[in-house]
């Protein structure tokens, strides 16, 4: 079978099948929306397509960028599968103009949306179930310049978004060995604390996520709690 090209929308899958689909879509725009503007996060309630997603960004240099670093991605301890989507999704023709997207705002879609395309990709993922991937591409970038404080094995974590939930941020720093706890403060929101076993794991886990985007216009800032 030939490779898909490039597109905008890339498809996700081997995704945790129990997470309420509002939840998955709030998960899925903070670990990939760093990489780029996302125009719509695609899920499916049913059972033959749950565990899978589509992403579309607003263009392809972005959707590129998340396939590489979230390939093996640890989601829930499962690595997810990343690849370009089958088709181009309806939102991703209306940006684009021309003849297609005046058949599409007629209601006369020239071509499935990624919700459609999901048939077709559910039938390809039982025919053929794609290879895991081999090695994980870490989804965190270091910010330089940061006084991070006297190091101990607790974690103060800023500028976050004001929906962030402590599941979300279990997901990312439970990949780290020694997360003991993590901790939101619903008076104040934007801020966390996330305990580690031991000091040394604290620092791994810093290094690793400090300035990771959970947003285009959130980077996390990781200090030592005092």
């Amino acid at each position: 079978m030939a490779d898909i090209p490039p597109n905008q929308t890339i498809y996700v899958n081997n995704l945790p099948e129990k997470i309420k689909k509002h939840e998955l879509k709030q998960l899925l725009y903070a670990l990939f929306g760093q990489f780029g503007k996302i125009i719509d996060v695609v899920t499916m309630r049913t059972d033959r397509l749950r565990g899978q997603a589509w992403i579309v960004f607003a263009d392809i240099a972005a959707a590129t960028s998340a396939l590489r670093g979230m390939q093996g991605f640890p989601f829930y301890e499962k690595p997810v599968r990343v690849s370009y989507a089958r088709t181009t999704s309806n939102k991703v023709v209306m940006l684009k103009g021309g003849k297609a997207a005046k058949q599409l705002a007629k209601g006369k879609p020239p071509k499935a949306p990624a919700a459609a395309a999901a048939e077709g990709e559910g039938a390809a993922k039982k025919a053929k179930q794609p290879e895991a991937a081999a090695a994980g591409g870490k989804a965190a970038a270091a910010a330089g310049g940061v006084d991070v404080g006297r190091p101990n094995s607790k974690l103060f974590i800023e500028n976050l978004p004001a929906a962030t939930t402590a599941a979300m941020l279990e997901m990312l720093f439970q990949q780290f060995p020694g997360c003991k706890e993590v901790t939101v403060v619903p008076s104040k929101p934007g801020i966390a604390f996330v305990e580690f076993e031991t000091e040394m794991q604290a620092t791994v886990a810093l290094t690793g996520l400090q300035g990771f985007k959970v947003t285009p216009q959130n980077a996390m800032k990781i200090t030592y709690s005092k």
